[in-house]
């Protein structure tokens, strides 16, 4: 499901406050937004990202127009008002906010060429499409215009993470947590040590993030997030209350609706699960989460073609408002579709980002075409960071397996990995 692309969503819209406009509020914290006071109807720029709800981010891009009314030429609340609508396409899974992004972004660059706030918010709209390799470029411009400006470094490491660039996206994250040490930060060090195959620094980065969590947003998101650590570990039951914590801090917070929903799923409560993606999908149609129902319909006997026609509208609809999202069919395809539609977007995907998951998801594809010989080194990529993910160790076994190697290694890798691992439900065990 491109879940790395999700992640680097999540990721690049979660509480990651930077720098306001003035000196003194670049000295804040990361997670602790500068306003201008009860009548300015300005935030501080960055902390537009800290707002974790749809209702919480409308009023805030109301207050910015309302300003940008009475001082067009606010170039910073244009920047501000440009990231509030990549939020909002990220929380609604409504992409009619990027071309709005975009003409808020333009109209800061326009005012002040080469500003920093301007250049923060376009790369964040840049990583939004998954165009990375933008995005890197922007948040680079970004971080040398402003060195202190935590933000830019929180999208210029997802987008190095989406491209591959391990190196230089831990070095990002370091950058990160030296300027700002928080919700953001701490998530951030926390995937990249889990992809590096730590998962004891990323349970402790995740601890730290929750630590410091003070909003019901930021409290949801940093338990949903150990949920999945726990249950990419097998750890059904730790990973469900963690979800359920997550969804007392936040009701509103939908993925923990979903995770409670894939726990169900995992631990073999089926109708259950089936009945909270129902709730999920209506509340928020991800394609994520559109797959995931839409496997537990097909272990349940149900028809699933519902969420796969509304799989295909999300993509087009997607497509129509400049995101491309190759990875997410790629790997629909090899396991729900065509094996030969499956390679061509996976290479695709990773010809524009070769990632780990990018290479899963290509090698697998080739495996599902009979192409087993050149799906081995793709598989062989996807497991050279370390990552203990049972699902792409699974994928090497089984690559392996048939090409007549000895594929003992990585079978157990997938045991040690997630005792509880089923290759039947793949959507809701990749990293999310």
């Amino acid at each position: 499901m491109g879940r790395v692309g999700t992640i680097a969503g999540a990721l690049a819209g979660v509480a990651v406050a930077a720098v306001a406009a003035t000196v003194i509020a670049s000295a804040l914290p990361a997670d602790r937004p500068a306003t201008t006071g009860q009548g300015g109807g300005q935030v501080a720029y960055g902390a537009i990202t800290q707002l974790g709800t749809a209702p919480d981010v409308a009023t805030a891009a109301k207050r910015l127009q309302d300003r940008l009314h009475r001082l067009p030429k606010d170039h910073t609340a244009w920047a501000e008002l440009g990231l509030a609508y990549v939020q909002q396409a990220r929380i609604t899974a409504d992409p009619t906010y990027y071309p709005k992004a975009e003409q808020a972004v333009d109209r800061s660059l326009a005012l002040v060429p080469d500003d920093f706030a301007g250049l923060t918010a376009d790369a964040a709209l840049a990583a939004g499409r998954h165009e990375f390799a933008d995005a890197v470029r922007l948040a680079t411009q970004a971080t040398k215009a402003n060195p202190y400006g935590p933000l830019a470094f929180g999208v210029l490491a997802d987008a190095h993470t989406q491209l591959g660039q391990y190196k230089e996206a831990t070095h990002a994250i370091d950058q990160m947590m030296r300027l700002a040490p928080g919700v953001s930060s701490f998530a951030r060090a926390s995937y990249d040590a889990e992809l590096h195959g730590d998962r004891a620094t990323a349970a402790r980065m995740l601890d730290y993030a929750l630590r410091d969590a003070y909003t019901p947003a930021d409290i949801a998101f940093c338990r949903f997030y150990l949920g999945e650590l726990a249950l990419r570990s097998g750890d059904t039951p730790a990973a469900a209350d963690h979800y359920a914590k997550a969804a007392d801090a936040d009701p509103a917070y939908i993925p923990a609706l979903a995770g409670q929903a894939r726990a169900a799923a995992l631990d073999g409560r089926l109708a259950e699960a089936a009945a909270t993606y129902e709730t999920v999908t209506e509340r928020l149609p991800l394609a994520q989460y559109l797959v995931e129902y839409g496997e537990v319909l097909e272990r349940l006997g149900r028809d699933a073609r519902p969420q796969w026609a509304l799989l295909a509208a999300q993509r087009d609809l997607m497509r129509a408002n400049g995101v491309r999202d190759d990875l997410t069919w790629a790997e629909f395809e090899a396991d729900h579709g065509s094996p030969a539609t499956a390679v061509e977007y996976a290479r695709a995907e990773y010809a524009r980002h070769p990632n780990a998951v990018a290479a899963d998801a290509l090698g697998w594809a080739l495996h599902k075409n009979g192409e087993d010989r050149e799906a081995l080194p793709y598989a062989t990529k996807a497991t050279a960071t370390g990552w203990h993910n049972a699902l792409i160790d699974y994928h090497r076994a089984t690559i392996e397996r048939a090409l007549g190697h000895d594929a003992t290694h990585w079978s157990k890798r997938v045991k040690a990995d997630n005792p509880h691992f089923t290759p039947t439900l793949p959507a809701l065990q990749r990293p999310s």
